[in-house]
């Protein structure tokens, strides 16, 4: 069948606009990257209950709106299951760690992040008037997060070591842990810095009786770990990162916390 005149050059134009679409519609389609997302707060709180909330969310959007290659999304893991998720491609990247934590054998790249934390000593404000109070923490009641890794402790998180080597309440929860030590049910707790800064922000009643030692177990210089053969390289986070850096995102989402951004390291 023979096209009219008028039809052949609609459908010239109608190929035509196919082929100058096609490229545009592959070129907006987004590389998924699965981020494991355990409860860490204000980092992540409960990602398992679907709320999307805490710092982690907060960064996961600013990456989304800054850029149109990737799509990152976050998948709910626990702390103990974080390294097995990883290893076995159900997650494509783990946030906020530290190469100390158990992440040798994990084939992966790890991308500094240039963000500052601390884990520190918190304790009744009274009890700290002596400023020797955490020096000696023999006789002492700890309460801990159950499965953190605790640089006093030689970064051992297994419960039955702690309870007995520092007679410690594990708990799942932060907040339960400071209102033990304000309460007098247990004498010190160790939380991050970030999160002491958020718990006081929520709870006026307990400012001015709770206050972190001018002990530090540990400095928080947080790394990303990546995957190995996932579908975001190391160099490219690093980008991502860079321009939000630049851009002030990364000072607007973690500073307010008490979190210092910096250059970060090659």
């Amino acid at each position: 069948m023979t096209l009219a005149p008028g039809l052949k050059v609609l459908s010239a134009l109608f190929i035509s606009a196919a082929c100058w679409l096609a490229p545009s519609a592959r070129a907006v389609e987004r590389v998924e990257v699965r981020v494991g997302a355990a409860h860490f707060p204000p980092y992540t709180v409960r990602p398992e209950q679907g709320a999307g909330t805490g710092l982690l969310a907060q960064l996961i959007d600013a990456l989304n709106l800054s850029q149109p290659r990737y799509r990152f999304v976050l998948v709910p893991t626990s702390v103990q299951r974080r390294f097995g998720d990883l290893l076995q491609g159900r997650t494509d990247m783990a946030v906020f760690e530290n190469p100390q934590w158990g992440w040798a054998q994990v084939p992966h790249e790890a991308v500094d992040m240039g963000l500052e934390d601390a884990e520190v000593f918190v304790g009744r404000t009274s009890s700290l008037a002596d400023p020797h109070y955490v020096d000696d923490l023999q006789g002492k009641r700890l309460a801990m997060f159950n499965g953190y890794h605790y640089a006093f402790a030689g970064f051992n998180p297994d419960p039955s070591y702690l309870r007995k080597a520092f007679n410690a309440t594990l708990t799942y929860s932060h907040d339960s842990n400071l209102l033990m030590v304000q309460a007098g049910r247990a004498d010190i707790a160790l939380v991050t810095r970030s999160y002491l800064t958020d718990f006081l922000a929520r709870n006026p009643s307990s400012q001015g009786r709770l206050a972190a030692s001018g002990r530090i177990d540990q400095v928080y210089h947080h790394y990303a770990v990546l995957r190995a053969g996932g579908p975001l390289s190391a160099t490219a986070f690093t980008g991502l990162l860079q321009a939000l850096r630049e851009k002030g995102e990364l000072a607007r989402i973690f500073e307010p916390y008490g979190i210092t951004v910096t250059a970060g390291r090659p």
